[in-house]
């Protein structure tokens, strides 16, 4: 079964609710209150959740805890995915530290830089190789996911030599820069800049509204 992208990024959003709800102690919700914390339609909420089993009920709503689980299930990860970090900077440190960072789905094995300071030692407990061995280090960890976090002038460089790697399969970057990746890597931009804009650009018609 193929799932669109955007249905997916709204499951995410359902879990991250229920998961707070269940901490709160909430029990039963609708999918019109979903749609209005989360600003999506009740009646598109109904349809992502319909499409992988029908599991509330008409006029009752959701059990909370079910559903929860129900849509974990639905992202449930086969196994432990090996991450790597390439670019320890601002950027890459503050990815680090982040919560989502702290996943049981996947577990940071190995950074890359440059930064002499930095390769050849431990950076929250995970160690730092040069970015030159990049493509060896992720061959012999069996790495399979490259967070990119570089500068944009070498976000293409760290790429070609990543993509050397026989077991990566998917980048997630938020390199400021047009990288070309070969086909057989699954490639993910988080562009900051275009979400900005984009928030920008729809603050703007709201005041012509007004």
């Amino acid at each position: 079964m193929k799932v669109a992208e955007p249905t997916i990024e709204r499951l995410i959003q359902y879990y991250r609710l229920l998961t707070q709800m269940k901490e709160e102690g909430r029990k039963v919700v609708s999918s019109l209150q979903i749609g209005e914390m989360l600003g999506i339609k009740a009646s598109q909420v109904r349809k992502d959740l319909s499409y992988f089993g029908e599991i509330g009920k008409r006029g009752v709503g959701y059990h909370v805890n079910r559903l929860c689980a129900h849509i974990e299930n639905i992202l449930a990860s086969p196994k432990v995915w090996r991450v790597a970090l390439a670019g320890v900077g601002n950027l890459g440190m503050a990815l680090m530290a982040h919560a989502a960072f702290q996943s049981y789905k996947f577990e940071a094995d190995a950074l890359f830089d440059v930064d002499p300071e930095k390769v050849g030692h431990e950076i929250m407990g995970v160690h730092c190789w040069h970015i030159d061995d990049i493509a060896k280090v992720i061959d012999e960890r069996n790495i399979e996911v490259l967070i990119l976090a570089v500068p944009a002038e070498a976000g293409q460089s760290c790429v070609d030599k990543a993509a050397q790697s026989k077991s990566l399969k998917g980048i997630l970057s938020f390199t400021p820069a047009t990288v070309v990746v070969p086909e057989r890597i699954l490639f993910f931009r988080v562009d900051i800049f275009v979400e900005l804009e984009k928030l920008l650009f729809f603050l703007k018609e709201q005041e012509k509204i007004r």
